[in-house]
């Protein structure tokens, strides 16, 4: 917080802090005149002009006093951080570390087990859900299913792998997509002959000979990642082009699109935000979204 709007805070409450004493003890006074009215008439009944009920009037004392009282000791007059010095972050870090040391014994004892046989342990599924729900739903979904750029986590389709071991690893470590544009490479032309040729992988119909022209260049330019019949290579994190499985759209117009400009997508690392149990036990969640008993 900047100085300006620390002093405009303090000013603002201080402002109001006295003003409402002002009006509290203002109006506790009144003239010896028993029975003045305020000159109001409603429906033929006057308003008198009565200081507030005594138990009242200390109420409304009490609570400003209190309220001095919790800003000298907590932090709201700008920066000044109270003589406690309590701060929201503080409260959270220790109700945090007090909810590991409980938990903390559980999790090493699901850390100890393979990821295969607590995958479908039910207290592993929802703590996994859990921990998916807070970082991992608002890319994939809180049902796991990903969106428009963000892969399904249901399905047997994996960029990089659906092992355990590999799950980790991108949970731990991140992926960084590279699909790089090959617009200025492959030009207008070439763009629609190696979308043509694409849309044929998937069981499609496309121009016979702009087909054949694409399979040409996408030898140059794609089987180096795609391999030569376009399934892919999770070693590099290129998807399989012929499942009809589409991270950004399987039209012709998202697939010239892909191709013109390219993907960069990124999987942010966990492992500096979640420790090592938590990691294995989304592991074993994530892995049992994909394998569930009975698909």
């Amino acid at each position: 917080m900047t100085s300006f709007w620390s002093n405009w805070i303090i000013i603002l409450t201080t402002i109001t802090i006295v003003g409402i004493t002002w009006l509290l003890f203002g109006n506790r006074k009144k003239d010896n005149a028993e029975n003045q009215t305020t000159g109001h008439v409603y429906d033929g009944i006057e308003e008198y002009d009565n200081p507030l009920p005594a138990w009242w009037f200390f109420m409304f004392t009490v609570t400003i006093i209190w309220g001095l009282g919790y800003l000298v000791a907590y932090p709201g007059m700008g920066k000044w951080e109270g003589l406690l010095g309590w701060t929201q972050q503080g409260q959270h870090d220790a109700e945090v570390a007090k909810a590991e040391e409980r938990y903390r014994a559980m999790r090493d004892r699901y850390l100890a087990l393979p990821i295969e046989e607590i995958a479908f342990d039910p207290a592993v599924k929802k703590m996994g859900q859990r921990l998916f729900g807070n970082h991992c739903a608002q890319c994939h979904g809180a049902d796991a299913r990903g969106a428009y750029g963000f892969p399904n986590l249901t399905d047997t389709d994996w960029l990089w792998g659906g092992s355990p071991e590999a799950i980790k690893h991108t949970l731990n470590y991140g992926r960084q997509a590279a699909m790089p544009a090959w617009g200025p490479v492959l030009g207008d032309q070439g763009i629609k002959e190696v979308t043509a040729y694409l849309v044929t992988l998937n069981n499609r119909s496309a121009d016979p000979a702009l087909a054949e022209a694409g399979k040409q260049k996408f030898g140059m330019f794609c089987a180096a990642c795609h391999q030569a019949d376009g399934t892919g290579n999770q070693l590099v994190g290129a998807p399989n082009l012929t499942n009809g499985i589409w991270l950004y759209g399987g039209s012709e117009a998202d697939i010239a699109h892909t191709l013109r400009v390219g993907r960069n997508g990124m999987m942010p690392a966990q492992s500096s935000i979640l420790s090592e149990d938590k990691i294995h036990i989304l592991t074993a969640y994530v892995y049992g979204q994909s394998n569930t008993k009975g698909n």
